[in-house]
């Protein structure tokens, strides 16, 4: 583990998926090497939260690939593949599209002005756990209402983990994403619906590429 990593949030109760974005994070910045056991005690010491959302943070994370869970060991960090990653982006650069696609003809003026507030909340909050949060609804309501509820299986599926923590992970990818959704949000307002595909498959794969860069210092295989 680094020597100078510091996970603490703040001595307060967290939601589950703020101690999951936080030691997401600190695995995929090379906080924790690969190999490494993540114990219990220690996380929560480092993060000031009990061990009970440590506990379910972990399991969500094997989920996701990356951590295991090993006889006698407990929890250990896996290594991450740039296979993984490559995938990940080039599966969502397709059924994202796709389900925005299908979405927006069935979006309601409430579903345009909650995409409007999304937007605005994170060129108000570009720093921290909220943009993180704002960025995933934002991301949510593109595809929601696609009423394809196996499309929208998938894209939860492949959509946690890198995807969730990419604006605290890559270099001024906050800006780059704040742009880039008000071109999707545009086009959408426009009804302008190929511009509104092109700019978000820009968007994802562009973010894939830039994620791949920003780890290249560690040992993919």
């Amino acid at each position: 583990m680094s020597e100078k990593v510091d996970l603490r949030i703040g001595n307060r109760e967290m939601l589950h998926n703020q101690v999951c974005s936080v030691l997401r994070s600190a695995i995929l910045k090379g906080d924790f090497e690969p190999g490494e056991r993540l114990v219990q005690t220690e996380l929560a010491e480092l993060t000031g939260v009990s061990r009970m959302p440590i506990r379910e943070a972990l399991r969500t994370l094997e989920t996701e690939g990356l951590v295991k869970m090993e006889p006698h060991r407990g929890a250990v960090v896996r290594p991450i593949k740039k296979q993984d990653i490559q995938e990940i982006y080039e599966l969502r650069s397709v059924l994202e599209p796709l389900a925005l696609k299908k979405s927006i003809k069935n979006f309601s003026k409430d579903d345009f002005e909650a995409l409007k507030t999304y937007h605005q909340s994170m060129i108000e909050n570009e720093s921290g756990e909220e943009y993180v949060e704002w960025n995933a609804k934002f991301h949510q309501l593109l595809s929601s209402r696609c009423q394809s509820p196996r499309l929208l299986g998938f894209i939860g599926t492949i959509s946690r983990g890198f995807a969730q923590d990419t604006p605290q992970i890559i270099p001024g990818q906050i800006q780059k994403s704040n742009k880039e959704h008000e071109d999707i949000l545009n086009a959408i307002l426009n009804e302008d619906e190929e511009k509104a595909v092109e700019y978000l498959t820009y968007h994802i794969s562009r973010t894939g590429e830039e994620l791949l860069n920003s780890l290249e210092n560690k040992d993919f295989k």
